[in-house]
């Protein structure tokens, strides 16, 4: 079997901003991928929230690397925390691949994976939306400052063929 991604939406910023929202995201696919290539500013890591929730709805493990350090942590939050490398906390640029699992079932929780590469390390981050809700929209946005201009966004559709 091999996997498509099908392109539905891309954001390339024109001028900084605090968050890229994708909504309206049809239930026609099977799993959902987030392309981020972020150009960023004073943060040291970016989130993410599921159809606007705010709940402590987001158990999720991340390993991380830097080939000089290495750490793991758990955390369940009110959003995602992706790429929290502490030390990443001056202008940088990174790319991470967000994968959500069976995001339209209305009968489980939705799994998430996430890998992540900068020019200080690597991370991996495996989590869950604690909701048995389809996904409809995904915010993301920086811990603080803003994504910079030229940061992309591209989301993904695939189905097994």
């Amino acid at each position: 079997m091999t996997t498509a991604w099908v392109p539905l939406a891309t954001t390339t910023l024109g001028a900084s901003a605090a968050s890229v929202t994708f909504s309206s995201i049809p239930a026609t696919y099977r799993d959902l991928i987030v392309v981020a290539n972020i150009d960023a500013s004073a943060f040291s890591d970016f989130r993410m929230r599921v159809n606007g929730d705010t709940g402590s709805n987001y158990p999720s493990v991340r390993m991380q690397g830097s080939g000089s350090l290495a750490a793991s942590a758990t955390f369940n939050l009110t959003f995602f925390r992706f790429n929290g490398n502490s030390d990443m906390d001056t202008d940088f640029s990174f790319v991470s691949i967000i994968q959500v699992m069976d995001y339209s079932a209305t009968d489980k929780h939705k799994t998430f994976l996430v890998r992540s590469n900068s020019s200080n390390g690597v991370d991996a981050h495996a989590g869950r939306w604690a909701n048995t809700n389809a996904v409809t929209s995904l915010e993301v946005f920086p811990s603080t400052g803003t994504f910079e201009i030229g940061s992309t966004f591209s989301l993904y559709g695939s189905n097994k063929l």
